[in-house]
């Protein structure tokens, strides 16, 4: 079985193909025969070794990817509302050579949900794992019809897709932009664009004096950004942290790993995206075989949308 993967940690150009053994299928599982695989910031801390604790990958090395987009060829005992051909998207949750980046893939059955209709697969890969994230972010941050949410990094993939479900759930949104996304971030429906950059906290507290009601740090400014949230405000972060102590502010990380068989909340992404309320963005389409280049793109800066290989 194809995969791009490790077998050493490093830059982009450890990245190669491996032969991996087929996965087994087993009760409650999907085969999905994957035609694209996005790639994520997460994919190159897999590469590059960022959560491993030793310095060479074990065995058959480790395959990155968390959002694939494909063919369902195979169900095990007991998975129901899904069959052989059905058009899927995913969300992977990596562990050795069981990563995105691979021609087939065994999940969960609650990990796989049908494809946005009137998708192609490399759009339905943009969505399974920033969409969840950006889900269980606002959910985290728990506001109310008419409240202040703001969104760091809103021209990315993460904050894109918090701008959007946020307008939906009746928030007011203001959003970060650098001067050449503005244009983009209005489009997605932020109500107040202030300028990216250190000084973002107090160009939110220039427009919103008293703080907002809450913040998702899709730019993972952390303890820079804190400030934009009133006393008794919610913080959501993506990188874990918690907020080194500090109690003025409730600071959620979270987790796409503990909700990755959520497929009610897959599902209801997936019925967003056809009604037009998410935007799904593909940067750019590339073999398999140039993971590496797709690597070195996203981590040079600027990429707008998500690269996405192709396995087909």
């Amino acid at each position: 079985m194809r995969a791009i993967g490790v077998t050493e940690y490093g830059g982009p150009e450890v990245l190669h193909e491996l032969d991996v053994p087929a996965e087994q299928i087993g009760p409650g599982q999907v085969r999905v025969r994957v035609s694209k695989a996005a790639v994520n910031p997460t994919d190159t801390g897999v590469r590059a070794g960022m959560r491993a604790q030793r310095e060479r990958p074990a065995g058959l090395g480790e395959v990155p990817g968390m959002d694939v987009a494909g063919t369902v060829v195979e169900v095990g005992p007991g998975v129901e509302g899904i069959g052989a051909g059905d058009r899927v998207m995913a969300i992977v949750v990596p562990s050795g050579p069981h990563g995105g980046y691979r021609d087939e893939i065994v999940l969960p059955a609650g990990s796989v949900a049908a494809a946005p209709l009137g998708a192609s697969d490399a759009e339905a890969a943009t969505l399974p794992m920033n969409g969840l994230t950006a889900r269980l972010a606002l959910d985290a941050l728990d506001l109310r019809p008419g409240q202040v949410v703001a969104v760091t990094g809103a021209a990315g993939a993460f904050g894109g897709y918090v701008v959007q479900l946020a307008k939906a759930d009746g928030l007011t949104v203001v959003a970060d932009a650098q001067d050449s996304d503005v244009e983009l971030v209005s489009s997605l429906g932020a109500d107040h664009i202030v300028r990216r950059g250190h000084e973002v906290a107090a160009a939110i507290r220039d427009r919103f004096p008293d703080g907002v009601d809450g913040l998702a740090d899709g730019s993972v400014q952390e303890d820079e950004v804190l400030p934009a949230v009133r006393d008794g405000g919610t913080m959501a972060t993506v990188r874990g942290w918690a907020g080194e102590g500090q109690d003025r502010v409730r600071v959620v990380p979270v987790l796409v790993r503990r909700a990755a068989e959520r497929h009610d909340l897959l599902d209801a992404l997936r019925r967003q995206a056809e009604a037009g309320a998410l935007t799904l963005r593909v940067a750019d389409v590339l073999p398999a075989d140039q993971a590496a280049q797709a690597h070195r793109r996203l981590e040079a800066g600027g990429v707008r949308g998500r690269l996405v290989l192709d396995f087909s």
